[in-house]
């Protein structure tokens, strides 16, 4: 019997990604469909106007305030769409490796300070209700379009186990950070024994 290696390249980032996160690890395709979306939609009004015109049977371009109306909602709906991209990469449902890289960076380096990765000690905000936001946001993007729930609260509960960012992997030699902080004297962690 043949022996398979299996490789799973999508790895979860973040479970309940911080909004300033998401929208600071967008990739350029996210920019051009947030821009195209914006460009788009007056385009489409004046399209649908041409082949069925609303105020008789001639064609008039609309009125500026509907374009600009329409631009609002391009603009609105082409970020909740590159929003959405950015986090199914946190969550690992697309190819997220440039993300993986540049999170294992940036958490690294905050580890190496001493500091938490996610900021849970500089929040002004009491345990229980920073687990009352996480839970409230935690997954509210798959209804980004019906209902627009973002996570601004740092807090603890985002899915990830910190200590996989104590391994070296391939590469990650050469940033220099050899010396982590050990896990249990960072602010604002909690560790489970199990």
């Amino acid at each position: 019997m043949e022996k398979y290696e299996v490789r799973c390249f999508l790895q979860v980032i973040d479970e309940d990604p911080e909004f300033g996160k998401v929208v600071k690890y967008f990739r350029p395709s996210d920019y051009a469909i947030w821009a195209g979306s914006t460009a788009f939609a007056p385009l489409l009004l004046r399209l649908m106007e041409r082949y069925e015109p609303a105020t008789g049977r001639t064609f008039k371009s609309p009125p500026a305030m509907f374009l600009r109306a329409a631009g609002l909602l391009g603009f609105i709906g082409g970020f909740y769409f590159a929003y959405n991209e950015s986090t199914k990469r946190f969550w690992g449902i697309t190819e997220n490796s440039k993300e993986v890289e540049k999170d294992r960076y940036e958490t690294k380096r905050l580890l190496s300070q001493g500091k938490n990765p996610y900021g849970v000690d500089q929040s002004s905000l009491s345990p229980y209700l920073q687990d009352v936001a996480s839970r409230n946001s935690n997954h509210s993007q798959m209804l980004l379009a019906f209902i627009p729930w973002f996570n601004f609260v740092k807090h603890p509960n985002h899915g990830v186990d910190l200590k996989k960012y104590y391994e070296i992997r391939k590469g990650e030699e050469k940033w220099g950070f050899d010396k982590l902080v050990p896990l249990d004297q960072i602010p604002g962690v909690t560790i489970n024994k199990n």
